[in-house]
């Protein structure tokens, strides 16, 4: 060709005989509730919470911080791999300047808030932590050497975010100035800079996950207008715009990065299939939370004064009005690590897992 290249040459490993630990020694991740292991119980300046119980108490048997009863998808996908869950960013942090520990931990690093967005302003004034912001503390550990950038090139980076900027498009008291694509649009902006960030910073296998289907989630009880006896399509339209949009990106990534590997995970459809065939999932119930109260147990809080639980929270895929149980986070967990091209695409998390990166 003319010209002498640096080959970035990518070998697929699919082989069941690679080390429990496979080719990746920790995940990065950065998004909102779905994924906070902790972090805003450390913001004391934050009042989106679920640092009480019956939070966690399905699997750790106390709270920490995670809006379920137990596990995330990170939490299942970490022990899929063979590494230890990610401690919240604020945790790590707190240790490391009181000298409990000598450095950040080396199987990755939580950063994800709940109650931010992919847009800057979402819930500001309620002291969520944006996830640019996330992406500057781990911007600021990287330069400072506090993160091995060799550790950086072999991990995961996981990214979730979203479903609070939709939500709150759908909020009366403050309507957005955008309409709805423009807003989309909007979004996927924030996506495209968040993902050159990363990848800038070392990242190089990048999974990026689509939002449920949030017009589904038992909180649109809260909602002037929406309805109770099926989900919000004018939620789940723009949902299916901005996922659409993200698996845009995605299939890009080889192109505009070269080295980098990124995967679409189509959270929407996996989720969609639990509420058509439920009792092939296990699920009784699929429309309202187990823990809540008022209709569907989405207008108030799990775990707030006058709360009500379900018997058998493995039975239902709402925990409370947000977010699934650690049963539908452990099914959602098993389609992304090894499932199709239906549920994740090009490749699942196992193969990316087990892709070896050498450099000829």
């Amino acid at each position: 060709m003319g010209k002498l290249y640096t080959i970035i040459v990518v070998i697929l490993i699919f082989s069941s005989t690679l080390a429990s630990s496979r080719n990746v020694p920790a995940i990065f991740i950065f998004g909102d509730s779905i994924f906070d292991a902790g972090n805003n119980h450390f913001n004391k300046n934050c009042s989106v919470q679920a640092d009480f119980s019956p939070y966690g108490s399905t699997f750790f048997h106390q709270p920490t911080g995670r809006f379920t009863n137990g596990r995330t998808v990170a939490d299942f996908i970490s022990q899929f791999i063979g590494i230890d869950m990610q401690k919240p960013y604020l945790e790590a942090q707190i240790a490391v300047i009181n000298g409990s520990r000598k450095d950040y931990p080396s199987n990755g690093i939580n950063f994800a808030s709940a109650g931010s967005g992919v847009l800057q302003g979402t819930n500001m004034e309620q002291g969520v932590i944006s996830i640019q912001e996330q992406l500057r503390q781990f911007q600021t550990l990287v330069e400072q050497n506090q993160i091995d950038k060799n550790l950086v090139q072999k991990s995961l980076f996981f990214l979730e975010s979203g479903s609070n900027d939709i939500f709150n498009y759908f909020i009366p008291f403050d309507p957005p100035t955008l309409d709805p694509d423009a807003y989309v649009q909007a979004m996927m902006k924030e996506v495209a800079t968040l993902i050159d960030q990363i990848y800038k910073l070392g990242a190089r296998r990048i999974a990026v996950f689509s939002l449920g289907p949030v017009g589904c989630v038992p909180a649109r009880a809260l909602l002037l207008g929406a309805p109770i006896n099926r989900c919000y399509g004018k939620m789940n339209v723009m949902v299916k715009k901005y996922n659409k949009g993200l698996e845009s990106l995605i299939n890009n990534i080889p192109i505009r990065y070269p080295g980098a590997i990124g995967v679409y995970g189509a959270i929407y459809d996996i989720v969609q299939r639990f509420r058509a065939i439920p009792a092939r999932y296990g699920f009784s119930d699929v429309t309202s939370a187990c823990c809540g109260n008022g209709p569907l147990r989405g207008k108030l809080q799990c775990g707030i004064e006058g709360y009500q639980i379900c018997l058998n929270p493995n039975e239902v895929l709402f925990w409370d009005y947000f977010h699934p149980t650690e049963h539908a986070y452990k099914l959602i967990s098993e389609a992304l690590w090894g499932g199709n091209k239906s549920q994740i695409r090009p490749v699942n998390l196992k193969n990316l897992a087990d892709i070896t990166f050498t450099l000829v």
